[in-house]
C-alpha cells in the first residue's frame, strides 16, 4: 500500500438550519425520483470547493469539468458540493490529464470533517481500494492493501467510478465491474465528495465530470 498523507483542504461549517435544509432537498428528491444530486460542472456557481494554493495545488471548474491538480507527492486533495446524505449511489467519470500514474482518484461519501470519511479510491497503474480515514488516519478496509484490477484503464483512459454506500455495505465499481466490498457502520452520514491524490511522485493531474448521486 503506498502512503497517504493528507492535506489542508478548505472545511465548511455548516450550521444546524443549513443541514436540516440540505436534507428537506434530499428528501424532496427521493419523493419525485431516486436523483438526489447530479452535476455536469458546466455551471461553476454549482457549489463544488474550489481553491488555488502557492504550491500550485488546486480545485477548479475547468472545460466543462472539476480538475484537480496536486503539486505536492503524498497528498490527497478532495472538493464537496454541500450535500448530506446517508445512502447513495455516486457516479462519476474520470480522466488523467497529466503526471504520474500512481495516484488516485475517486469518490468520498459520508464525509463528517477532513478527519473521518470513506473514500472509494482507483489510481491510474490500475489499483483500487476502499479507505476509512477516521482521526486523519488512511486504513483499507475489505483488504489488507490496494488491490489491482484489469477493470480499472491504466493511463491517461478515462474510467467510470460507482461507490455504493449502503447501511453498512461498502462497493466500489469501475467501468461497470465489482472491483470491492467491505462492510463498516462506523459513519452513517455524511457528506459527498471527489478525491485525487499523490503516491511518491508529485504532479497528478485529474478531470471530472458527469457526477451523479443517486438511491441506492
Amino acid at each position: 500500500m503506498k502512503k497517504i498523507a493528507l492535506a489542508l483542504a478548505l472545511v465548511i461549517v455548516l450550521s444546524a438550519c443549513s443541514l436540516e435544509s440540505l436534507d428537506q432537498k434530499a428528501n424532496a428528491a427521493v419523493q419525485s425520483g431516486n436523483i438526489l444530486f447530479k452535476d455536469d460542472f458546466s455551471d461553476p456557481s454549482s457549489g463544488w470547493e474550489t481553491w488555488n494554493e502557492p504550491s500550485g495545488s488546486m480545485v477548479a471548474y475547468q472545460n466543462g469539468g472539476l480538475r484537480i491538480f496536486i503539486a505536492e507527492k503524498q497528498y490527497d486533495f478532495w472538493s464537496r458540493p454541500g450535500k448530506r446524505v446517508s445512502d447513495v449511489r455516486l457516479e462519476v467519470d474520470a480522466i488523467k490529464l497529466g503526471g504520474p500514474d500512481d495516484n488516485d482518484f475517486g469518490l468520498i461519501c459520508r464525509y463528517q470533517d477532513r478527519d473521518n470519511f470513506y473514500a472509494f479510491l482507483a489510481s491510474s497503474d490500475g489499483y483500487a481500494g476502499i479507505l476509512k480515514v477516521k482521526e486523519g488516519k488512511y486504513l483499507v478496509i475489505g483488504g489488507p492493501q490496494m488491490t489491482y484490477s484489469e477493470s480499472i484503464r491504466r493511463g491517461a483512459a478515462q474510467n467510470q467510478l460507482r461507490a455504493d454506500c449502503s447501511g453498512r455495505n461498502l462497493t466500489f465499481y469501475v467501468n461497470g465491474q465489482k472491483v470491492l466490498e467491505a462492510m463498516d457502520q462506523e459513519f452513517k452520514t455524511g457528506e459527498i465528495g471527489l478525491i485525487a491524490g499523490t503516491g511518491e511522485s508529485a504532479g497528478a493531474d485529474l478531470y471530472f465530470d458527469n457526477f451523479k448521486a443517486s438511491k441506492p
